[in-house]
């Protein structure tokens, strides 16, 4: 299988989707942050100086996503119809979870979407909590599932 952003003189190029048909597509990414017990705590309990953390994440993941063809220099502007991103508490971490899910239809998949939304989402859990934790650890960002297209569907 060939990568699909190189020409045939090993050039990197934006791929050419106009022949491509126009489908529904959705795609589910997810990451976390992990955390001392300590700044789980000032998130949870809303003491957090910044302010409420999970819902400027959240509106961070949106934005994100919807900016993902400016900051990934082979990705194509898509015209987004849905972007939904969760923040879970998860104690067991200690930390946030992060599910984001982005749907189009369009002629190419919203992978980089869901990828960007959930990255820029636990950007902002750290960026929001740095002050008193900046040991926090990002992690575990995968796709756990795109449908629609030439491709198929993909579960993790």
């Amino acid at each position: 299988m060939a990568l699909t952003h190189f020409d045939q003189k090993g050039d990197a190029h934006m791929v050419d989707v106009s022949d491509k048909a126009v489908t529904a597509r959705v795609a589910v990414a997810e990451g976390h942050v992990k955390m001392a017990q300590d700044t789980f705590d000032i998130i949870a309990e809303g003491r957090a100086k910044k302010g409420d953390v999970l819902s400027v994440a959240r509106l961070a993941g949106i934005m994100g996503a919807k900016k993902t063809a400016d900051l990934i220099p082979l990705c194509h502007p898509l015209p987004i119809t849905k972007v939904a991103v969760e923040l879970t508490l998860d104690p067991d971490l200690p930390g946030v979870r992060v599910a984001a899910t982005v749907k189009t239809t369009g002629q190419t998949g919203v992978e980089m979407e869901a990828l960007t939304a959930v990255s820029t989402a636990c950007l902002t859990v750290y960026d929001m909590a740095k002050a008193v934790d900046k040991a926090m650890e990002i992690g575990g960002i995968r796709v756990l599932l795109k449908d629609g297209g030439k491709s198929g569907r993909y579960e993790a």
